[in-house]
């Protein structure tokens, strides 16, 4: 009998193991970067919001953002609504392209 419950502990134990390394560290990494955006953002960053709308900030304020999204139309929203700034999708972009350039 105790060998079946020491062969239990072990399999509950590599279970959580794997639950851990698929599951949580990815999520938490995922978080941490959106964290790292957030607390970056300055006046002028392009940005785009969950939402698709894309804007410039004008102003960062503790929670919340000023963005103008066209020609003095300024919407207010929260920062965690910002899913990525243009320059790094510019930044992303730019290094596939060099990626393709180096592999031909």
């Amino acid at each position: 009998m105790e060998g079946g419950a020491l062969s239990l502990i072990i399999l509950l134990a590599v279970f959580g193991g794997i639950f851990y390394f698929l599951l949580i560290r990815p999520q938490r990494k995922k978080q941490q970067e959106h964290e790292d955006l957030v607390s970056n953002l300055k006046k002028g960053d392009e940005i785009i919001t969950a939402g698709g709308i894309h804007g410039s900030v004008k102003e960062v304020m503790e929670d919340d953002l000023l963005i103008e999204i066209e020609d003095g139309t300024i919407l207010k929203i929260q920062q965690d609504s910002i899913v990525e700034t243009k320059s790094d999708e510019q930044d992303s972009e730019g290094k596939e392209e060099e990626e393709e350039e180096d592999k031909s």
